[in-house]
Formats: structure tokens, C-alpha cells, sequence
């Protein structure tokens, strides 16, 4: 009975020893420590051209201010401003944005470069958004159509009724603008003089160092109803009507969003049709 006893004793003993190996060797194994368990650090969101505007608290444009009713010089309170419709476009937009207006007055075929250089955050100067432009920078909608005309002297308006008229003649038009291109295309026998400055070209016709010009609608209006000696001709250009648009640096989604918002506000509200007759009362 005693060994009986002293067996199962012995068996017990022997069956809690092997459970309690049985235990500890079914522990899972503690998982190593190293740095590469660690989860990355999430990456800051990128600035986005509109985040460093109204970060620096000011937007700078570039314009050709010699465009009137778009742009040009006029003495307010006996200094120096530039004024337009496309000035009181730009204000309006850097209200919206919450930021100052600052303006860099720069040669017509010098703004694109300007503002691929970065030295301007966008370009408001009566431009149309052709294809070759669309290449190299991106463009807000449309603001204000204009057609081209042919300007003349007064004297020599019944000598031009077509471009046939104006073969072997010189003809005259803004360095890098779309008037440039349409001497080039439809007036393919005349001799261009391409200059970067609107009011250097009218001082051109009226003495007489080109026979005429190729200029926007408005441009023309507001020069001659201060230059009586010039005339708009009947001559039809085959060009659709050109619109106006403003250029940024490609790359900047949001900042053409934010601007295409005032634009249709502007538009909706008939305030760039304000501007323009604002404008053309303030032609000198």
C-alpha cells in the first residue's frame, strides 16, 4: 500500500515538472526591437504657390502699362499712377486673396519672362491666350473680348479698304503680341515694325515712320479720341474676336482657381464693364 502510495506520489511530481516546461516553452518570443519597426514620420504637405502669396502677405503682377483703357500712366493728385480696367481687375483680386497689390511696369514681350523667372506671380496686360503662350505658362478664362483694327492717318484713311491695300507698305504692332503675329500671317507682303511700346508706335504713324497699325478695338478708341489725326480704316482682319486672360507660372492650380472665382464674380456683376468705361474716361 505504501509503495502504491510512493509511485503515484512520484508520477504527480513528475507530471507537475513537465507542465511547467510544457508552459514557459509555449511563451511567444518577445519581437525584436529594432529602428526599422518604427513608422515613418509623416511628410509636411507641400506649399503651394498660393500658401507662399498669402503667406508673404502681398502678390506681385506685371503689366505693360501703355495699353490704355487696360493699362497706362496718369497723374493722380500730382503723382504718377498706373490705371485701367486690368488694374482694378488685379485689386479686386488681391482683395479676394486677402494680400497687397504690388506692380512691376515692364516692356510688353519681357512679362512672360518675368514671370518664369518668378519675378512677377502673375501677368495682367490686355494678353491673349494663344496656343504658342499655353505651351510655356497656364491661363485664367477669359475677362473681355476685343477685335483688332488697322489704324491709319486721317489723310491717307480712303487709301486702305482691304489688306491687299497695304502691301509693300510698313506696318506697325506690339513686339510679342498677337498683332505681331497677324501682320506676320495676313499681311505676309508689308514690312512689319515691331516696337514694344503702344504710345512709341502711334508717335511712329504720326510722323510718319510707318504707314499704319494693327491694334485692339479699345486700344485704338482711347488713343484717338485723343490723336484726332488717326483713324480706325474699314479694313476686316480675318482673326475672331481676341480675349483677354491672365497668365500665371504653370504649376499653380489653386492660385488660377482662386482668381477664375473673382473673375466670374466680377463678370456676374458687370463690374469689369464698369471698369472699362471708368477707365476710358480716364484717357488723356
Amino acid at each position: 500500500m505504501f509503495k502504491n502510495k510512493a509511485l503515484i506520489g512520484l508520477f504527480v511530481c513528475f507530471a507537475l515538472v513537465m507542465s511547467a516546461c510544457g508552459s514557459k516553452a509555449a511563451a511567444p518570443a518577445e519581437p525584436s526591437k529594432t529602428t526599422g519597426d518604427k513608422p515613418a514620420a509623416a511628410q509636411p504637405a507641400k506649399e503651394t504657390k498660393l500658401d507662399q502669396i498669402k503667406k508673404a502677405g502681398k502678390i506681385v503682377v506685371g503689366t505693360s502699362a501703355d495699353y490704355p483703357p487696360y493699362e497706362f500712366h496718369k497723374e493722380v493728385n500730382k503723382k504718377d499712377e498706373i490705371v485701367g480696367f486690368d488694374i482694378e481687375i488685379a485689386k479686386a483680386l488681391a482683395k479676394d486673396l486677402g494680400v497687397t497689390l504690388e506692380m512691376k511696369d515692364m516692356k510688353f514681350d519681357g512679362l512672360l519672362a518675368a514671370l518664369d523667372a518668378g519675378n512677377v506671380d502673375f501677368v495682367i496686360s490686355g494678353m491673349t491666350p494663344t496656343e504658342e503662350r499655353k505651351k510655356s505658362v497656364d491661363f485664367t478664362k477669359i475677362y473681355y473680348t476685343a477685335v483688332q483694327t488697322v489704324v491709319v492717318r486721317a489723310e491717307d484713311k480712303d487709301k486702305y479698304k482691304s489688306v491687299d491695300d497695304l502691301k509693300g507698305k510698313k506696318v506697325g504692332a506690339q513686339k510679342g503680341a498677337t498683332q505681331e503675329q497677324i501682320v506676320k500671317e495676313q499681311m505676309p507682303n508689308s514690312e512689319l515694325k515691331a516696337l514694344g511700346k503702344i504710345s512709341d508706335l502711334m508717335l511712329e504713324l504720326k510722323n510718319k515712320k510707318v504707314d499704319a497699325l494693327v491694334v485692339e478695338q479699345p486700344v485704338a478708341s482711347a488713343y484717338l479720341s485723343k490723336n484726332k489725326d488717326l483713324v480706325i480704316t474699314d479694313v476686316k482682319l480675318k482673326t475672331e474676336d481676341s480675349g483677354s486672360a491672365i497668365a500665371l507660372k504653370k504649376g499653380a492650380p489653386e492660385l488660377v482657381d482662386a482668381m477664375n472665382k473673382t473673375l466670374d464674380k466680377l463678370m456676374a456683376d458687370k463690374s469689369i464693364e464698369k471698369f472699362v468705361a471708368e477707365a476710358n474716361d480716364q484717357v488723356e
